[in-house]
């Protein structure tokens, strides 16, 4: 059965690949309708929009079956495994669905059944309450943004009278309210701040590569709907691009500050999910503000940025979470403080990690560089442009560089903590790396991240059609500023590589022949030092939080150390996110306050409820008219 559901998304995910590049170098539209009893049609389109976010769906979706295949290695859980690879089949499908569909009727459905099927992927561990916990708040907070996403159609069907994708007849202020609406809805699916709070329970109670899945792909269906319905309202005015882009501003600084302060390597990686996403929202942002200015450059640059951000996130971030995957399962532990020490033992998997980590971070010369450099140089072009695009230019640059710094801090701080230094606990002893079905994909995104750091100009001319698809007044989209931007970066990135390269050599030929020395690290002072006198990840960001604190507030646990001979103490911290910290406190503490004193209602007693069901009735009759 395993075998069969890998084989099944496997092939799907080809076939589906070679007609999204079919479309995306031709450039055709297909259409498709399927009409019934003429009540309601079910639409479907692709274009060059829907072909680039199919490109990553299907790559994704490909590697991370290929990943299960070892990954689901628990035969005492078939029946459980058979449906797993029902839900993960249909989770594919319904994204595929989703990013094609034509219609109002078409998009909901495929929306509500892609909704569905994560769900239960996300409790696939059911017998623990705390991925019940997860599930269900991703739950609510998937139908409350679906809530929100059917009322934005119902004020375009309201207007039109119309399910197709059709704007036309609406005022500016009925355009203003369906794209604030659905901002709420793809905002809460895509994990934008504060739409997130689901996002960093329901990450790490999934499967691994189920992790990749949502993170990767399933999160950027929400920036697919921003971007169609923005294209199909056709509105241009400071106010959106200026709110698209704070928000992803916020998303960016405050989703890696809370990746920070996680202990939990899934959790961690689930917040810069929410990084990520503030990234791409500046890009879009950006170009939204430069079509407004009528400056197709910026315009053009931030768009590209953005959804060429949307396919290098679903790599790294699909190759972070594998590695993740790989961890847990031959540890069986997500503390970052147990770990340590890992890449003696799991080297491709250790090597695999950095490179993700590198790319996230956007240094070159990796894949997340070339996305947020388009990124940079249209917020520069927003600066030359002048008032009043110059003010939000200048702090997309500014918060693009806190974002990259903190990155940076972030995986510095994984890396060392999980792959480097020694081993913090038994777990960490004597792992390995068996299982070629889950390390080949993540060797496979680890290059993928290198060849469009190197060679971005193909993957560039891709991003470009899908900007075109948007059919915003552009003018002529120009190619030679992106293609001269993409020799530079190749030939930068050769020259980095070739300087690498010929400085590994040279260590070799100066090292060769001679005996390396081996002694133990010198321990301050300390005559026996032990592994707990390593950095943990809590110290080693401890400065930053300390600065972040009032946005991301740092709750210790720390008894104080008294007397000649101090009892045995201890150090815990943990960080709140301050919008779960409210939400629970404004929120849900009032309503289960409320629904618990109104729990006399629900006696069990059959004559009460058809009690309640006449009285319904008659209230019903006041309001019938004769």
């Amino acid at each position: 059965m395993k075998t069969l559901g890998v084989l099944g998304i496997g092939a799907g995910c080809c076939i589906g690949m070679l007609d999204a590049l079919s479309t995306l170098s031709h450039g055709e539209s297909v259409n498709a309708s399927f009409d019934y009893l003429d009540t309601f049609s079910l639409a479907f389109q692709m274009d060059g929009l829907s072909a680039f976010f199919l490109l990553a769906i299907f790559a994704v979706c490909l590697l991370a079956a290929i990943y299960s295949y070892h990954y689901m290695s628990n035969t005492g859980k078939a029946i459980r495994t058979a449906t797993h690879y029902f839900f993960f089949s249909l989770l594919t499908a319904s994204m595929v669905l989703v990013v094609v569909a034509g219609n109002m009727i078409t998009f909901m459905l495929s929306w509500e059944i892609m909704s569905l099927s994560s769900f239960f992927l996300v409790i696939y561990d059911h017998q623990i309450p705390e991925n019940r916990k997860a599930g269900y708040l991703y739950f609510i907070f998937s139908h409350v943004g679906a809530m929100c996403i059917f009322a934005a159609f119902g004020v375009l069907y309201s207007h039109t009278g119309s399910f197709g994708f059709d704007a036309a007849g609406l005022s500016h202020a009925a355009k203003m309210l369906a794209f604030i609406l659905a901002f709420i809805g793809f905002g809460s699916k895509a994990g934008v701040f504060p739409f997130h709070i689901w996002l960093p329970h329901a990450h790490p109670a999934a499967p691994s590569h189920i992790s990749a899945v949502m993170s990767g792909v399933m999160i950027k269906t929400g920036i697919y709907g921003i971007l169609r319905l923005y294209s199909i309202l056709n509105l241009h005015t400071p106010v959106l691009g200026t709110m698209v882009l704070v928000f992803g501003m916020v998303s960016g600084v405050l989703g890696v500050v809370y990746a920070l302060g996680q202990h939990d390597l899934k959790r961690l990686l689930a917040y810069h999910s929410v990084e990520n996403i503030g990234i791409i929202l500046i890009g879009i942002g950006i170009g939204m503000i430069g079509v407004e200015a009528k400056n197709p450059i910026m315009a053009v640059l931030g768009f590209s940025g953005g959804l060429l951000h949307v396919l290098n996130h679903s790599i790294f971030k699909s190759l972070l979470f594998m590695g993740a995957g790989v961890v847990l399962q031959k540890t069986g532990t997500r503390s970052i403080d147990a770990l340590g020490g890992l890449l003696k033992n799991m080297k491709i998997t250790g090597v695999t990690f950095l490179v993700g980590s590198l790319a996230i971070a956007g240094l070159p010369p990796f894949n997340g560089f070339v996305s947020e450099f388009f990124i940079y140089v249209g917020s520069f072009r927003g600066i030359a442009v002048g008032s009043p695009a110059f003010a939000v230019s200048l702090l997309a640059i500014v918060s693009l560089a806190v974002i990259g710094g903190l990155a940076l801090a972030c995986f510095t701080k994984v890396v060392g903590v999980v792959f480097q230094g020694e081993p913090r606990s038994r777990a960490a002893h004597d792992v390995n790396e068996k299982g070629p079905a889950m390390l080949l994909p993540m060797v496979i995104l680890a290059g993928a991240c290198a060849v469009i750091g190197v060679y971005p100009g193909a993957f560039m001319f891709m991003v470009l059609k899908a900007v075109a698809a948007l059919g915003l007044d552009y003018g002529r989209i120009p190619m030679e500023p992106f293609a001269r931007m993409s020799a530079n970066i190749t030939l930068g990135a050769t020259l980095f590589l070739a300087v690498l390269l010929a400085l590994l050599a040279l260590r070799r030929f100066l090292y060769q022949g001679k005996t390396i020395g081996r002694a133990g690290t010198w321990g301050c002072g300390f005559s026996q030092p032990t592994t707990r006198m390593q950095y943990t990840g809590s110290s080693y960001a401890a400065s930053i939080l300390e600065f972040f604190k009032p946005a991301a507030p740092l709750e210790e646990d720390h008894p104080p150390v008294n007397g000649l001979f101090p009892r045995q103490t201890h150090y815990r911290s943990h960080i709140h996110d301050i919008v779960e910290l409210h939400l629970n406190r404004l929120v849900v503490n009032p309503l289960l306050w409320l629904f618990d004193k109104l729990r006399w209602i629900q006696h069990g007693d059959i004559h009460l409820y058809i009690g309640y069901i006449l009285l319904a009735i008659v209230v019903l009759l006041f309001f019938v008219k004769p």
